[in-house]
């Protein structure tokens, strides 16, 4: 087998913060408001993601996003962990059982007419 090298990219040009967005960014943005939609009001960013056109503002974008779902995913662990008292509880209802004469009872007939 031909073993291909291949070059390691120049990481000055990685990441342009003055590059038009690409396909692939624009594709992330959109995934990422739709995560952010989902999230309380108190932690969403009121980006306009249609105004993103550069890379460096879709990686604040996507660096503001990525921070909030962190907050919110900590917030909430944050109630779930002190929980919720409940004062009192009803009793389960008892289950019926059925007994052995009830229900439909099987035709052994065969369909069709008497003959």
């Amino acid at each position: 087998m031909t073993l291909i090298h291949v070059p390691r990219p120049d990481l000055r040009s990685a990441m342009d913060p003055t590059r038009p967005v690409n396909a692939l960014l624009k594709a992330q943005i959109r995934h990422l408001h739709d995560a952010e939609n989902n999230l309380p009001l108190r932690h969403q960013t009121d980006i306009y993601i249609n105004a993103i056109k550069t890379e460096g503002e879709a990686a604040e974008y996507i660096r503001q996003v990525t921070t909030a779902i962190h907050e919110a995913h900590e917030a909430a662990a944050a109630l779930r962990k002190r929980g919720i008292a409940i004062t009192a509880a009803a009793e389960k209802p008892a289950r019926k059982t059925k007994s052995a004469g009830s229900g439909k009872k099987k035709n052994n007939k065969k369909n069709g007419p008497k003959t």
